[in-house]
């Protein structure tokens, strides 16, 4: 998410989600801190989306409950937009506003109009903010493939004229900036997919990301070609396809899709399944079928999988169990990127695109944009290398501000910034429940009760322990031990006169920790209730 401010009023750009890893145990999102616009919201005009993947729209629903604007995007983008805003029960109250690459929009002092560019999903562009002070341009997730296999080719003539009428400031994407020459081109996907398809004996599978409506408009060609019919898993996969073919960006032809029930009447050298989990999402299509869990459809001895989409950084560990389980099951494996397997190019321009487009645009100032601190870093100095003044480019963290004025930038203060989680129907920090759980996962739970009475605080029956994911046959070894550690506080506290039930409990969960500690170098969680009769 970045914001663009000029006078009163503010342009958000995307509103994406990041995905937990595994030390943010139970949450299901990540979503970007959006205090600074809440506290401006009568300054907030609207929400641009250059694409429609997740890290670009996951969070739209959370953001518009918060401050409901005007969202503009490409007709297949607002389809995937669609599909979240009903299943948070918002759509009804949410204005979308259609646009494309010739729009133009007028926001406070702020002229707006957009460019046409390539990636691995249908309808992306970038978008130039026209100000007084001049002009910015941020390119969205781009590539320069001469040979898309969805035809919609970058503007080059639009991102010159850009660049000539002079670019003050570019924020430009870095996902490929450490990987050297130009993206290889989506039709090298298809020439690999219809050779594997002709060889293939028995079932094809198909895993890549349901938001890659091009690679799954290959699959399609590839399965008419060898007269196979085709089956969907997983929700995603299903909602996308069905916006892609509503608004006609994949053509299926008739009869070719069945459904996953019919899938064993036809013989296996008739099928083809396509479906998500190329991430090694473990509750995804492919992470099922890889453990025999998916009812109604096995990966029997002689299938052909192809994960057609390379792992994101962080997932190679999940994606490779998901092969090892599929090698276990007999099946033909196909994975990796580029030349290892041919079956996935990158959506992200590597150096020479990126350079290319830093030419055309020959902007002052510079923003790397969309990638880990070394890509940034990268980004930076094949700026530098095409003509960026030295000191002209900011590496920005969540939160920095880059101010200009009288055309001069310079970095200045910071927002309020960070990550919000969604657990559930809960949307928040939730650093102490982390940091519970974390606790917990690590060494456990131990709960003292104790039955008292109400009237004078006295014990009125032996204290009982249970324990969750801490300690083994020992712990009755010191069972007793920890008892009459809780009998002797009780009683310290009741001769002190400092009985309340705050006291015990902060008092317990001192003392039974360090008695904890010293027997086995671990730190439970200490749960004392009290139940006051």
């Amino acid at each position: 998410m970045y914001a663009i401010e000029y006078g009163n009023d503010i342009v958000i750009i995307d509103c994406g989600n990041k995905f937990p890893d595994e030390s943010l145990l139970g949450i299901d999102l990540i979503i970007a801190d959006t205090t600074y616009l809440v506290e401006n919201i009568e300054k907030v005009k609207a929400l641009i989306v250059t694409h429609g993947h997740e890290d670009h729209i996951g969070g739209i629903p959370f953001f518009l409950k918060n401050i409901n604007v005007p969202v503009y995007a490409s007709r297949f983008t607002l389809g995937l937009i669609e599909l979240k805003l009903k299943e948070h029960k918002i759509l009804r109250e949410s204005k979308l506003v259609e646009i494309d690459s010739n729009s133009d929009l007028n926001i406070g002092e702020m002229k707006i109009n957009f460019f046409k560019v390539n990636h691995s999903i249908p309808d992306c562009f970038g978008v130039v903010f026209h100000t007084p002070e001049g002009n910015i341009v941020h390119t969205g997730d781009f590539k320069f493939d001469l040979t898309p296999a969805n035809k919609e080719h970058s503007d080059f003539h639009k991102i010159a004229r850009i660049g000539e009428e002079g670019v003050l400031l570019l924020l430009s994407e870095s996902t490929n900036a450490e990987r050297k020459g130009w993206t290889p081109s989506e039709q090298m996907v298809a020439e690999h997919l219809d050779v594997t398809f002709m060889k293939a004996e028995y079932k094809i599978v198909v895993s890549t990301f349901a938001s890659n409506v091009s690679r799954i408009q290959q699959v399609v060609n590839a399965a008419q070609k060898t007269n196979r019919k085709l089956a969907l898993l997983g929700r995603s996969m299903v909602n996308v396809v069905k916006v892609a073919m509503d608004r006609g960006y994949l053509t299926v032809p008739d009869g070719m899709l069945i459904d996953q029930k019919e899938i064993n009447d036809l013989p296996p050298e008739k099928v083809t399944i396509l479906c998500t989990g190329s991430q090694g999402e473990s509750l995804a299509a492919l992470a099922r079928l890889s453990t025999g869990n998916f009812r109604g459809v096995d990966i029997l001895p002689g299938d052909t999988v192809i994960l057609a989409a390379g792992p994101i950084p962080g997932n190679e560990k999940n994606v490779t169990s998901i092969v090892d389980n599929l090698y276990e099951l007999g099946a033909n494996v196909i994975y990796g990127s580029g030349s290892t397997s041919g079956m996935h190019v990158s959506g992200h321009g590597y150096q020479e695109d990126l350079k290319l487009m830093l030419t055309l645009m020959k902007p002052k100032y510079f923003i790397p944009i969309h990638g880990e601190h070394r890509m940034l870093h990268h980004h930076r100095m094949l700026a530098e290398s095409v003509g960026v003044e030295k000191g002209n480019t900011f590496i920005l963290n969540n939160g920095d501000v880059v101010e200009i004025e009288n055309t001069k930038a310079h970095q200045t203060t910071k927002i309020p910034a960070g990550n919000t989680y969604v657990d559930g129907g809960e949307v928040g920090t939730m650093e102490f429940v982390l940091r519970d759980r974390r606790q917990i996962s690590e060494d456990g739970m131990l709960m003292i009760i104790l039955t008292m009475s109400k009237a004078d605080g006295k014990l009125l029956a032996e204290p009982e322990t249970f324990s969750r994911g801490f300690m083994d046959k020992r712990f009755s070894e010191f069972r007793k031990d920890l008892i009459k550690l809780t009998k002797k506080n009780l009683n310290e506290l009741q001769e002190g006169k400092k009985y309340s039930r705050n006291g015990v409990k902060k008092q317990l969960k001192r003392s039974i920790r360090e008695f904890i500690y010293s027997r086995t170098k671990k730190e439970p969680m200490i749960v004392p209730i009290l139940i006051e009769v």
